[in-house]
């Protein structure tokens, strides 16, 4: 059962917020010199050394628990190599902030999950309200004729690609929560180690050896391995096991909010209207979600 948030949980939730929203500026300024597949997979391989590192000089063992390796082989994908990929296709097509607001949609996505495979955490009429609402949002962000701010003739599947993310992210936290106890720091350097034995192998073969990359781009990449995967995993494995999946799906109002104000800021990226409209909208039905239900009095 997850507990009550502590002061911790709410210090790395934010932390989490400025690091992922920062994110979708990384992956803008990798593509400058990476395909979305070497992306995934440096980000992935310098976040799997970076934990492990912590690892061997903190001497945490890997557990043998073969149901603990199959929930991490199950994480490495969701929570990392399929989002990742996804991510960084899409936003060849689609603004760092769009990509950004679509995942306000986690949460949604969690409500419904978590309610068939989260103990405790069952789907009331204010989550069922807010799941309505949000879904709403949803459809005027990724909606016929919202977008025209790239022009490219994939910008309409990379809004979907972005979506199956958000999608897949969700999945991903609900596996965690799941999983039998285990070190935070172990279980994320399973899980990133079994994810680049799958997406390093799969860069080469489908990118080959990128060329001569900027310097700009190669920041971005190691500011990715090092803050959003390696870091970010092991803050978001612990917020779950302690403070449970629906907690962590909070941050999710702070992301898209990073990732447009980066773009807008450093990339000059356009904001349309629909934008806020639809990140309003995402947002207020979440928060109508967590609507406490009134306590009436009892009569005397």
């Amino acid at each position: 059962m997850p507990t009550a948030p502590t002061l911790g949980n709410w210090i790395g939730l934010y932390a989490l917020g400025l690091i992922w929203g920062a994110s979708f500026l990384g992956v803008a300024l990798a593509l400058d010199g990476f395909g979305p597949v070497s992306i995934a997979a440096g980000r992935i391989a310098l976040g799997a050394v970076t934990l492990g590192a912590v690892a061997l000089i903190a001497r945490i063992p890997l557990p043998r628990d073969p149901v603990i390796w199959a929930f991490t082989a199950a994480m490495a994908i969701l929570s990392n190599a399929l989002p990742f990929f996804l991510l960084g296709w899409s936003q060849q097509h689609v603004t760092s902030g769009f990509a950004g607001i679509t995942m306000a949609a986690i949460p949604l996505f969690v409500i419904g999950l978590a309610h068939a495979f989260v103990p405790g955490e069952r789907l009331t009429r204010a989550k069922a309200m807010g799941f309505a609402i949000g879904l709403v949002g949803v459809a005027v962000l990724i909606g016929p004729g919202v977008l025209t701010t790239t022009g490219s003739a994939l910008e309409s599947l990379a809004r979907f690609g972005c979506l199956a993310a958000s999608l897949s992210y969700a999945v991903g936290a609900i596996v965690t929560r799941r999983c039998p106890q285990v070190h935070p720091v172990a279980f994320g350097v399973m899980a990133l180690g079994i994810a680049s034995l799958v997406m390093v192998p799969l860069a080469l073969m489908v990118e080959g050896v990128p060329a001569n990359p900027a310097p700009v781009a190669w920041g971005a990449l190691i500011y990715l391995g090092l803050l959003p995967t390696g870091l970010a995993t092991l803050i978001l494995v612990g917020i779950i096991r302690s403070a449970g999946p629906s907690f962590l799906s909070q941050v999710n109002y702070h992301v898209p909010v990073w990732s447009v104000i980066l773009g807008v800021v450093i990339l000059s990226e356009d904001l349309p209207g629909r934008f806020i409209l639809a990140l309003v909208i995402i947002i207020g039905g979440l928060m109508y979600s967590r609507r406490k239900p009134v306590q009436t009095a009892p009569a005397s």
